[in-house]
């Protein structure tokens, strides 16, 4: 089992992009002003870069959601030096994020899938269902690669066809066009609707 606390004491933070995502940046302009008060969670959020996004973009109800104290910490301080009204629009929550309850309307997936154990990930899909709400959204990124070891793990679309489609609508799941260049060919964008 990875201890997460530990990568984030030890400033092991090698999956962190440092800015938002442009496939999740491109994903949530498209949705309409009027329609940005919908309850989004973006689990194994870090620093914290696609909710800070979602913030300046008119977003009003964003739960994060890390497992590392430390993580939470320390995006708590950045919201509240850069965005000081920042809790009218966002919580932080630090916890498991199978223990977590709650229904959304969107999930932003963001490294948090590829940083799971493989064997870990039906668990995933059940809790992502759970989560939604009727006609619910999960959408994001997943590697189109395998990587020794791990984390992060990788699959292929076909695997991810096999364990999401049991689950879920798969509405896209594409190669990604608009990667970070030291990612580019080896990402999937997907939207699941449950």
């Amino acid at each position: 089992m990875i201890n997460w606390e530990t990568r984030w004491q030890n400033a092991q933070t090698g999956w962190d992009l440092q800015t938002v995502s442009p496939p999740l940046a491109d994903y949530a302009n498209q949705i309409p002003p009027e329609k940005r008060d919908l309850k989004v969670l973006i689990p194994g959020c870090g620093n914290g870069h696609e909710a800070l996004y979602l913030l300046e973009k008119g977003f009003t109800q964003i739960t994060m959601l890390d497992i590392a104290p430390t993580a939470v910490k320390r995006l708590q301080k950045r919201l509240d030096t850069e965005f000081p009204d920042w809790q009218a629009a966002l919580q932080i929550v630090c916890g498991d994020f199978f223990l977590h309850e709650g229904q959304y309307d969107l999930i932003l997936e963001q490294t948090f899938f590829c940083a799971l154990d493989p064997d870990m990930r039906s668990a995933y899909a059940l809790k992502m269902k759970e989560l939604l709400a009727p006609g619910g959204k999960l959408a994001g990124l997943l590697f189109d690669r395998n990587f020794p070891g791990g984390p992060p793990f990788g699959g292929s679309k076909a695997e991810y066809g096999e364990l999401f489609g049991k689950h879920f609508t798969i509405r896209t799941m594409e190669a990604c066009t608009n990667s970070i260049a030291p990612r580019a060919g080896t990402e999937l964008f997907f939207i699941l609707e449950k």
